[in-house]
């Protein structure tokens, strides 16, 4: 099982009423139940580490969790708020407002982390939950205790905004990204790690060098590119798709990277260490195709098995 542990929240979308006046409408979100669910509808055992809230936006995000397959055994339930992100769209492009003070996930604490039993064999961690403290810290005990023996994938999903200490950030996410074998980074991503004028793939090495063995950059309607810690490089393009909104696009890559490389019995951490080009174009390429579906239409609404 892929356990992705990270935020779930409430996307609120904007929508118009029949009198024309603006409003916003509750849709379950959040980068890393993005992924999970996903990977839920893709087939994939998964299952969701986070805190999430008893209160109505909470029990939305549990069963939606249940009804695409994934596995809540390792959710912890508090009695908290749950996590607002208003969303606005511009061309397509989302960008978010987010309440998270005192929220069931953003709250997780260390003493409240269940155990991780041998059923779970990959872990998947990034989003939001990697900036905002006290969770922050928290996943990063989790990826500590538990990643030794498991694949691990991270996606920072760098938003500057919730950053309020770069460098106590830099050091716990560094921390992390070297316990991963794959991370995933945006170009913005990569230019906030390294801001100097580096070329991309200087960039990319100097993560390579500190541990993981497979580094995506994505390049949104451009595709995306695969790193190998043995110097090898492969380029996917994305796929042509009319675009509704991109809520959750990057999510489903992840989730159909992961996908690929679970049906290849790749997703071990020896495995991804010896990966070749032809494995990570063929991860990258589904991640692609999955990835189209969910920008065609509104909000993170990735495909089914059945659709694709």
């Amino acid at each position: 099982m892929i356990l992705c542990a990270g935020e779930a929240l409430i996307d609120m979308l904007p929508i118009s009423s029949p009198s024309g006046a603006a409003g916003f409408a509750p849709h379950v979100g959040g980068a890393i139940f993005n992924t999970a669910i996903a990977l839920g509808r893709l087939g994939v055992p998964a299952g969701m580490l986070t805190g999430i809230s008893t209160d109505s936006f909470g029990n939305l995000l549990s069963a939606a969790l249940t009804a695409n397959g994934v596995d809540t055994s390792h959710v912890v339930l508090a009695d908290r708020p749950t996590t607002l992100a208003f969303v606005e769209l511009n061309g397509g492009q989302a960008s978010y407002m987010f309440y998270d003070e005192n929220s069931a996930g953003r709250m997780l604490s260390p003493e409240e982390l269940p155990r991780v039993g041998d059923d779970v064999t990959a872990l998947y961690l990034g989003g939001i939950s990697l900036a905002c403290e006290p969770c922050a810290d928290t996943y990063a005990d989790l990826l500590a205790q538990a990643g030794a023996g498991r694949a691990v994938m991270i996606d920072p999903n760098i938003r500057p905004g919730f950053v309020r200490d770069a460098d106590r950030f830099r050091t716990r996410l560094g921390a992390m990204l070297r316990q991963a074998d794959i991370v995933k980074v945006s170009d913005e991503d990569l230019t906030w790690l390294h801001p100097g004028p580096m070329p991309v793939p200087d960039k990319v090495r100097a993560l390579l060098d500190h541990g993981p063995a497979l580094v995506i950059v994505t390049r949104g309607g451009e595709g995306a590119t695969a790193y190998l810690a043995d110097g090898t490089d492969v380029t996917v393009p994305a796929l042509r798709a009319k675009v509704v909104d991109t809520v959750g696009a990057g999510d489903t890559f992840n989730a159909g990277v992961l996908a690929s490389l679970s049906e290849q019995g790749l997703l071990t951490k020896d495995a991804v260490r010896g990966l070749s080009a032809q494995a990570v174009t063929d991860a990258l390429t589904f991640g692609a195709r999955v990835a189209a579906v969910t920008v065609s239409r509104a909000g993170a609404n990735p495909p089914w098995a059945r659709e694709l």
